[in-house]
């Protein structure tokens, strides 16, 4: 009789699931990952019982009137067969146990656990027990000798060990498979098998063979293996006579091997291709079973070995007297019902068994009669004699040896679970959740918004039995599939209609089934099984209607936009063929990506699909691959996460629900040893990072790279906004960008890539370019500074000829945003206005002594000297007086710029103040080489925010004197300041002051001030390259340097009463000295400025 494989059941919930026959045969024991232990009287037994146990079952096993159970709870419990009734707790782990087993006598139970433990117990004394250690890893499997002398396990650490039980020593270990730290990352369960009556062999299965180990010798001996065989074998297990081997691989690899012969007599392969997790064979050795990690149960029926099974009890009560030579051929007399009834013609039995002991498959998956074994003969048909001379043997068919198809992808809708749950999400997006229940009693379907501002809770009564459903803030859109009756319908609410008629429904037309759906901004898409997808307004307007490239796969929407996958052909390889169109709909409807293949992982299927909320498209595969479109670099696809990396065990995954831009957050509900969630309760939204796949993300380069791109990656979209929201994320994104390129820049001139240095300043706004001008300065590294010089001198040129170029066109002109996919766009005057704002801001924390004396510097500097004085460090020395005077600060709101050039356009300004927050050091030599046409430099001197109300008061009291007096040499300095006329005239007499304010103009208000006037001068002549701001820095260091008790002087000092003030100017003035000296110690400083200079030819 042909090997009968029986179809496969439903027996738990998805995940690991064990079976085990009872000592007669008729009964299955199965245990599940839903906690339950259930007993079948057959494979057809539609109403097993059933008793829980806990949480997950992870292993049972079945002796007598004795069931044992290793479950989540850390516990190994006994119960009664077949009433289940708990009859007490053999031992404890501090992990969950992962296998159990009965000795043959069943008066022992051996359990492994995730704790790196294995314990045998006395089943009638719990407390005898006896514990084995070694083992560096969870254990995957234990297995008892026939003999109860040794007992064999498995262990995530890779080896295999056998122990003296009595002696609870270790015999002998070998490390055979691949290292893991938890059971559920196994490639393999490893279940050992000894062979039946004297244990003469231990089957190890390893990778895609078994090795065979000889008891006593423990050396290996032989090896079994297929060449179908391909994936690991996760379980072996020995027939009762011992002659035949039966190994379970992943993937649904069934196989069963004559040990003797070392050929394979029976191969069958799993329906739906999941992994084998547990076999068992009947007591008699015809029968199989054996489930799989989805919690199915499956039997595999009349296995009749050629030669039987010497060993195997008489099966006499397995057949009804009606059956009686059904089972004849192919068996012996002694397995055979009418073993006293001799055959009538040996001979003719004997021709149809092959020399080999190998039989045909007749209901395998795999034919044997293109078998490539060795030593394999074809078995003739009863009607060919011997004896006489037969019709030759027809040549073997040809034999497909290419790829192989991959079965096309269903269509499904994202953010959903499967259709066949009783309880299930229909979507799951950023406006709500639909819910469906559908039971015995109701069937109905729930809308619930995340903003009940958007409307209220909705219940719909599920009378069609709607199996897709779209939501928006608008509407929410359903789909049921046709029946021999009704024609697919679609049934929309439009809620947000202000008319009364909120509903509507539309029939498809024949033969047409709805498979996926979605809504956009005042409309809806379905595609459909002809090939068609059809646009619906959410009143119900049909609004066209055009076909698919291939069958459709899923569609999703964001505003105008339409994303449509599809099959573009057959995959193979175990690889999806997809196809992407992207729609842009509305009053120009246009298509922005047509026909384009969609990039998968290999062997992956798609999972998700829909648009970012700022409209971006992305999808996931079943992989964990997150891709986005990128649209600066030619409508690619480019990963940015991957879900696996969190993944805390295999068997998790995370079910992606939206998809975030600003902030950079990916949506996903994570869900433990399944692939969906339960709708009850309700679960939590977990937030994902992402993460672009570079090379080296561990070093701090790859760290700045992978931010740096990511940032231009998910802002891409900014750059041809004109909101004033999008304007303040483009300026954020962009000072972002230019902060990660100057710790890039410095992080590469500390490694001496100096090459790599400009092309990083190439990336760079004009802006900041300076800034790192002046980097490679004090890093002494002067060819660097000078090409990026001219590299400075170019951008600055490019960015006046584009200026001049968009004078003429005043509207083009008024926008300021240069628009650009890189990191090298303009700042717009938002974001100008932002990082001003944001300066004073920063300005405001300093120190009140910085602050104090800014002032005072700016305040000094703000008065407008006459044309042939060296102006002060805060002005222009290039300028007319009356062009200075325009263009102040405290007219235009912003900072004077010491080295802007007449004639040349208004750059940008600089971002960020960047160098001062990277590099501390104040000491290095002022970048050589500068060009006339530079980018401007803000100064570094704080400045607060009173001061812009200040200046022009000042400059208003201070101008007609100055222009009275006469004026002093060419190369007074900058810093001298004229004491003001004893005697002014009445009509030059500014406004009175507060009393505070005429304290602090006459003296300073702390120490370091005062010390400041008297060091100036010294600091100057030592480094004249230095700015105000960088005089005050140096001073404050040298000032903390000093003795506590000399700084308390220069306290007491600056605390005397204001009768002191004419000493103190009168010892200023000596130490000062004349007008000659002071010009001779400070002329390098305006030689300085000098380079600065702007040259006509």
């Amino acid at each position: 009789m042909p090997c009968e494989r029986k179809p496969m059941r439903y027996g738990h919930a998805e995940g690991h699931t064990e079976v085990c026959f009872d000592d007669t045969g008729r009964v299955l024991v199965t245990c599940g990952s839903d906690g339950d232990v259930r007993i079948w009287d057959g494979l057809d037994d539609d109403d097993p019982k059933f008793f829980t146990v806990g949480e997950k079952v992870f292993s049972v096993a079945l002796k007598g009137n004795k069931l044992v159970t290793a479950g989540s709870n850390h516990l190994v419990q006994v119960h009664s067969y077949p009433q289940g009734d708990p009859e007490g707790i053999l031992t404890r782990f501090t992990a969950s146990p992962t296998h159990v087993t009965f000795n043959p006598s069943g008066s022992r139970v051996a359990a492994g656990a995730s704790d790196f433990l294995v314990k045998v117990v006395e089943v009638a004394d719990s407390s005898q027990q006896r514990t084995l250690r070694g083992h560096q890893a969870p254990i995957l499997s234990v297995a008892f000798d026939p003999r109860d002398h040794f007992l064999a396990s498995a262990s995530c650490d890779g080896s295999v060990a056998v122990w003296n039980i009595e002696e609870q020593t270790r015999v002998i270990s070998w490390s055979l498979l691949n290292k893991t730290n938890d059971v559920t990352n196994a490639a393999s369960l490893c279940r050992l098998a000894w062979q039946p009556g004297a244990g003469k062999l231990l089957a190890v299965p390893v990778q895609a063979g078994v090795h065979l180990y000889e008891r006593g010798s423990w050396e290996h001996v032989s090896s079994l293996s297929d060449d179908q065989l391909t994936q690991p074998i996760n379980v072996v297990s020995w027939s009762p006579c011992g002659r035949f081997l039966a190994a379970g691989g992943v993937g649904g690899s069934l196989t069963i091997w004559d040990v003797p012969s070392k050929l394979c007599v029976e191969r069958q392969k799993h329906e739906r291709g999941f992994s084998l997790c547990a076999l068992c064979w009947h007591p008699g050795g015809g029968q199989l079973a054996y489930t799989d990690t989805e919690g199915r149960l499956g039997l595999l029926d009349g296995f009749c070995p050629p030669g039987g099974c010497s060993d195997a009890p008489d099966l006499h009560r397995l057949f009804d007297e009606d059956d009686d030579g059904l089972m004849d051929e192919g068996q012996s007399d002694t397995r055979s019902p009418r073993a006293t009834a001799p055959p009538e013609d040996d001979d003719d039995d004997d021709v149809l068994v092959p020399p080999t002991g190998r039989v045909r498959s007749r209901g395998a998956v795999i034919d044997d009669d293109n078998s490539q074994d060795t030593g394999s003969v074809r078995p003739r048909d009863e009607d060919e004699d011997d004896d006489e001379g037969g019709a030759p043997v027809p040549p073997p068919r040809p034999v497909y040896e290419g790829p192989l198809p991959t079965p096309p992808q269903k269509a499904f809708q994202p953010s959903s679970t499967p259709r066949h749950l009783t309880h299930r999400f229909m979507v799951w997006n950023s406006v709500g959740v639909v819910r469906a229940h559908r039971d015995e009693h109701e069937a109905a379907v729930e809308v619930e918004f995340h903003d009940s501002a958007v409307h209220h809770a909705l219940h719909l009564a599920d009378a069609l039995g709607h199996a897709l459903a779209a939501l928006s803030h608008e509407a929410v859109l359903l789909a049921c599939p046709s029946t021999d009756q009704l024609a697919s319908k679609l049934q929309c609410l439009h809620f947000s209609s202000w008319d009364t008629c909120k509903e509507w429904t539309v029939d498809l037309p024949p033969g047409e089934d709805a498979q996926a759906l979605c809504l956009g901004r005042g409309w809806g898409a379905v595609a459909t099984s002809a090939l068609m997808l059809r646009l619906f307004s959410v009143g119900g307007l049909q609004r066209g209607v055009f076909s698919l490239p291939g069958p459709p796969v899923c569609v999703a929407a964001h505003g105008e936009q339409l994303a449509i996958v599809y099959h573009r052909g057959t995959g193979f390889h175990g690889d999806q063929a997809l196809g992407v169109q992207l729609l842009q709909l509305g009053r120009r409807p246009r298509q922005v990506i047509s026909d384009a293949p969609l990039p998968l992982s290999p062997r992956a299927h798609l999972t998700w699909m829909g648009f970012s909320t700022e409209g971006t498209p992305c999808y996931v595969d079943s992989v964990g691959v997150v891709r986005m479109l990128n649209l600066p670099l030619g409508l690619t696809w480019t990963p940015v996460c991957n879900t696996r990396d969190t993944c805390k065990s295999q068997s998790d995954h995370y079910w992606v629900v939206g998809v975030q831009e600003s902030p950079q957050q990916l949506r996903c509900i994570p869900c433990k040893g399944s692939r969906y969630p339960p709708t009850l309760p309700r679960p939590a939204v977990a937030i994902l990072p992402f993460k672009l796949p570079l090379c080296q993300t561990g070093t701090e380069k790859g760290q700045l790279e992978e931010q740096f791109w990511r940032s231009v990656l998910f802002h891409a979209h900014f750059l041809s906004g004109e909101e004033e929201e999008e304007q303040e994320e483009r300026c954020r994104a962009e000072k972002e960008q230019q902060e990660l390129l100057m710790k890039m820049f410095a992080l590469s001139c500390r490694l001496q890539r100096e090459f790599r240095c400009a092309e990083l300043a190439d990336l760079m706004t004009p802006s900041v370019v300076p800034l790192a001008v002046r980097y490679a300065s004090r890093s002494r590294r002067l060819a660097l500074a000078e090409r990026l010089s001219q590299l400075a001198l170019e951008k600055a040129n490019q960015i006046a000829e584009e200026e001049e170029e968009e004078e003429p066109d005043s509207s083009t002109g008024a926008s300021g945003f240069s628009r650009r996919h890189g990191a090298g766009g303009r700042h717009s005057n938002g974001c100008q206005e932002e990082e001003e704002q944001q300066e004073e801001e920063d300005e405001e924390e300093g120190g009140q002594e910085v602050e104090a004396e800014s002032r005072k510097c700016q305040s000094r500097s703000s008065e407008p000297p006459p044309s042939h004085a060296c102006p002060p460090p805060g002005g222009n020395p290039f300028r007319d007086p009356a062009p200075a005077q325009r263009a102040s600060p405290a007219n235009r709101g912003g900072r004077s710029n010491p080295f802007k050039m007449a004639g040349v356009a208004l750059a940008p300004p600089r971002a960020l103040n960047i160098l001062d927050s990277m590099t501390p050091s104040r000491k290095g030599t002022p970048p050589s080489g500068r060009q006339p046409k530079e980018p401007p430099l803000k100064p570094l001197a704080p400045r607060s925010k009173t001061q812009s109300t200040l200046l022009p008061r000042a400059k208003a009291s201070n101008q007609k004197p100055r222009e009275n007096t006469e004026a002093p040499p060419p190369e007074n300095p900058p810093q001298q300041e004229a004491p003001p006329p004893e005697n002014p005239p009445q009509q030059d007499v500014p406004p009175p002051s507060s009393p505070a304010d005429g304290a602090e103009n006459k003296r300073p208000q702390t120490g370091f001030q005062l010390w400041l006037d008297h060091h100036r001068c010294s600091i100057r002549a030592e480094r004249p390259h230095l700015e105000e701001t960088d005089v005050i820095k140096e001073a404050m260091g040298r000032f903390r340097a000093l003795p506590p008790q000399e700084r308390l002087s220069w306290t007491e000092r600056a605390r005397r009463p204001p009768a002191d003030d004419s000493d103190l100017r009168k010892r200023r003035r000596d130490e000062g000295g004349d007008d000659d000296d002071g010009r001779r110690k400070r002329r390098p400083d305006v030689l300085r400025l000098k380079s600065f200079s702007f040259h006509k030819d």
